[in-house]
């Protein structure tokens, strides 16, 4: 399998038709912006420039319109794009887009990832930044620009070698797609749960705009429909790959700058809506897809009768420990074959109580037509399904056979918790250091 491509997710190629009378319905991403309330206004800005740029501008940048007409899910903002005979380029270094057409050009900033550069590194690096201190944003640690293709990601390690190579890894794949996975990381970093992180700074294609983005949109005559705004910063590269798998399979690439041997365990951070509004119920997957784990490949395993009994290996019952405080609800899901799954809850002693689950008869999808699945008769999401988490497991496998690889999904009322908490870690740090 290591020498196969993975294939694209249904969820990035699932088609579907804007009603032209109603084309600012949402159709995909409504789970996460109606339902969960998913806060994206960081992530982007669209801007009318006051004169368009001139031909040797745009002849340096990477014209990406063929691309996105070609992949895009919508429909819509397909016709919509070649009606208006736009033309769209990526600006690799700055990381914007530029829509050009014949009498005006916008442009789209990826504000967000300006924001967390600005954090660490007083500016935007436009190449590989070398290692600096964090100092006020990250104590004891120091950062690392790495460019790449797609926004590119940010690196943190601990300045001790011993604290850092002892550690768990701590990754947030999708950094602007799940909001606030950023500062779930931080608050790991901080409070010692892992020594160093990789940190996605690049769009997956699928980061939707906000409301007032679009209402300036429509104003300028490009009334783009909000449901996967994939014509904007596109989710594969040139050769028709997905750029979301960039951290999975990039992380030999990684540890080499990290200067790191991969620890036993890996922490990947990424964000979900639970099945309601005030859901604080944080799904762990062990894999779901092929390489399979056997319950005895995760601990010690007891059945009696239909209730299944397992208690974890030390590994994974120290990463179910290091994120413990995220909630007191916390779920366990990892898929043994096609059709046998397990779902356990973890109880106060780190031990695991659950049952089988078949996913083709016992899970169903949240929304009709959305890759969103969970357990009905539970009311829980349903995660084990992510191709990500069989390509990092696999990725790290490669390097240290005996990592483990925790896919730690956490609904939005708990991001929001943790913003809060790391605020306040943080408004201590500084406390501390003006000797207040």
């Amino acid at each position: 399998m290591s020498n196969q491509r993975p294939s694209i997710s249904p969820l990035f190629l699932s088609q579907f038709e804007v009603d032209e009378s109603v084309p600012f319905q949402r159709h995909l991403n409504r789970l996460e912006v109606e339902i969960g309330q998913e806060d994206y206004s960081k992530l982007k800005r669209v801007e009318l420039l006051d004169e368009v740029p001139d031909e040797a501008t745009f002849a340096a940048m990477l014209e990406i319109t063929e691309r996105l007409l070609k992949s895009t899910q919508n429909n819509y903002n397909r016709e919509l794009i070649k009606r208006l005979q736009i033309r769209i380029y990526l600006d690799p270094i700055q990381y914007s887009v530029y829509y050009r057409l014949p009498d005006r050009c916008l442009r789209f900033v990826a504000t967000w990832r300006q924001e967390v550069l600005q954090r660490f590194f007083a500016d935007v690096p436009t190449e590989d930044s070398g290692w600096h201190t964090c100092g006020h944003a990250l104590p004891e640690f120091e950062g690392r620009y790495r460019p790449d293709a797609a926004g590119g990601a940010l690196l943190l390690r601990h300045r001790q070698e011993n604290i850092r190579q002892q550690s768990p890894l701590i990754t947030a794949s999708h950094g602007p797609y799940d909001p606030h996975t950023l500062e779930v990381t931080l608050y790991f970093l901080r409070t010692g749960k892992g020594g160093s992180a990789i940190i996605n700074l690049g769009f997956a294609g699928r980061e939707p705009l906000t409301d007032e983005n679009l209402a300036q949109l429509e104003s300028w005559g490009v009334p783009l429909n909000p449901s996967n705004i994939d014509v904007i910063y596109p989710y594969i590269d040139e050769h028709g790959h997905p750029y979301c798998y960039k951290l999975e399979e990039g992380l030999p690439n990684y540890m080499t700058t990290l200067e790191l041997s991969l620890p036993e365990l890996l922490i990947d951070i990424h964000g979900c809506v639970g099945t309601f509004s005030d859901d604080r119920r944080v799904v762990v997957g062990l894999g779901g897809l092929p390489p399979y784990r056997s319950p005895n490949d995760i601990g010690r395993f007891l059945k009696e009768e239909d209730v299944l009994f397992l208690r974890p290996n030390d590994t994974v019952k120290e990463g179910l420990n290091l994120i413990r405080d995220l909630s007191a609800e916390m779920y366990v899901q990892f898929c043994a074959g096609t059709h046998l799954c397990y779902n356990f809850a973890l109880l106060g002693g780190m031990q695991l109580l659950g049952f089988q689950v078949d996913p083709e008869t016992d899970i169903d999808s949240l929304i009709d037509g959305e890759e969103r699945t969970f357990l009905p008769k539970e009311n829980l999401r349903w995660i084990p399904g992510a191709g990500a988490n069989a390509l990092q497991r696999i990725a790290a496998h490669k390097l240290n056979p005996m990592t483990q690889c925790l896919h730690v999904e956490i609904p939005t009322a708990v991001r929001r918790k943790m913003v809060l908490k790391l605020r306040s870690l943080e408004i201590e740090s500084s406390l501390d250091a003006s000797g207040l």
